[in-house]
């Protein structure tokens, strides 16, 4: 297995990459959030493109070249230290055959993103480096805690995760380890068969998705099955399911952790074997606590259940 490249933990007064890889953004969804990275020490810097807007059927933050031009340079600065994305939505995958590296694998730095970033974190993984699948900057609208943020502080400055979570009805015990990969559920079967696609083999995979009926999740696990992925997997973790079963329904925010999806996802995991933990709190959800795809980690599953990093 490649070993994989962890960035070098931040300073104070060091400078932070704010980029639109995919959805577009409005300055006042943002100003929160760029007021608590410079309480916390360091400098947002905007990309030049970041507050752009493109319609093409969809509100794009600034064309393909726009974005493209933007996540290079946040990838190859020197002087930039890590780069957060502001949002999700679509069109990361515009973007993964013009990204460049050149730079970036001297002077690694933390990607922080979820959603639709999973594109880019895959690419990244899949050159060996990992990245953060944690809380974007653009505010949502359910909210997000203050340790979504405080926890990737806490990575940015060295600190290692190690999560323990009370026992869900629809876990399946037992303990493993491996690689964590994954991120959002739709972008992880949107990238099977392509060169940017996870490596499965003995890792543990973590999934998440919002909004997507129950028979298209149903055909995405479906889609993962017939790929082999679960014969592959060591284990699998299983993050917010956000306002499943009928797009554009305004569901309660109970179902985060919706128990029909879960129900699912349960069914298409019965002739597997491998430890399934249940309602981490990732996601498109309130408490967004962050992942560190490409770690060592963990997985115990009993009364109990604990995610350790081990690197």
């Amino acid at each position: 297995m490649k070993s994989i490249i962890f960035p070098k933990s931040l300073k104070k007064a060091d400078k932070i990459a704010i980029i639109s890889p995919a959805g577009s953004v409005e300055e006042a969804q943002l100003q929160n959030t760029l007021d608590l990275i410079i309480s916390k020490g360091y400098e947002p810097i905007l990309g030049q493109h970041t507050l752009e807007k493109f319609q093409d059927g969809y509100s794009y933050a600034g064309n393909e070249e726009q974005r493209i031009s933007d996540i290079n340079w946040a990838l190859n600065d020197p002087e930039i230290k890590a780069i957060w994305a502001t949002r999700g939505g679509y069109g990361c995958q515009h973007l993964l055959e013009h990204i460049k590296l050149t730079d970036f694998n001297k002077n690694p730095k933390w990607y922080i993103g979820y959603s639709d970033n999973t594109a880019v974190q895959s690419l990244l993984l899949k050159k060996g480096f990992a990245s953060i699948h944690g809380q974007t900057l653009k505010t949502s609208s359910f909210g997000v805690s203050e340790e979504s943020y405080d926890l990737v502080f806490d990575i940015l400055k060295g600190k290692k995760l190690n999560y323990t979570f009370k026992s869900n009805d629809f876990n399946k015990k037992g303990n493993t380890d491996g690689q964590i990969v994954g991120g959002n559920l739709a972008l992880i079967y949107a990238l099977l068969g392509t060169k940017y696609s996870f490596d499965f083999k003995d890792k543990i995979l973590f999934i998440e998705d919002i909004g997507e009926n129950f028979y298209a999740l149903d055909r995405m696990l479906m889609s993962l099955e017939l790929a082999g992925v679960f014969s592959k997997i060591n284990g699998l973790i299983v993050g917010g399911m956000t306002n499943m079963g009928k797009e554009g329904e305004n569901k309660a925010f109970e179902e985060s952790f919706d128990p029909f999806a879960y129900h699912l996802i349960e069914h298409r995991l019965k002739g597997y074997n491998f430890p399934v933990l249940y309602e981490f709190p990732n996601g498109h959800i309130f408490d967004n606590r962050p992942i560190i795809l490409g770690a060592e980690i963990e997985l115990n599953i009993g009364k109990k259940s604990e995610v350790i990093f081990k690197s």
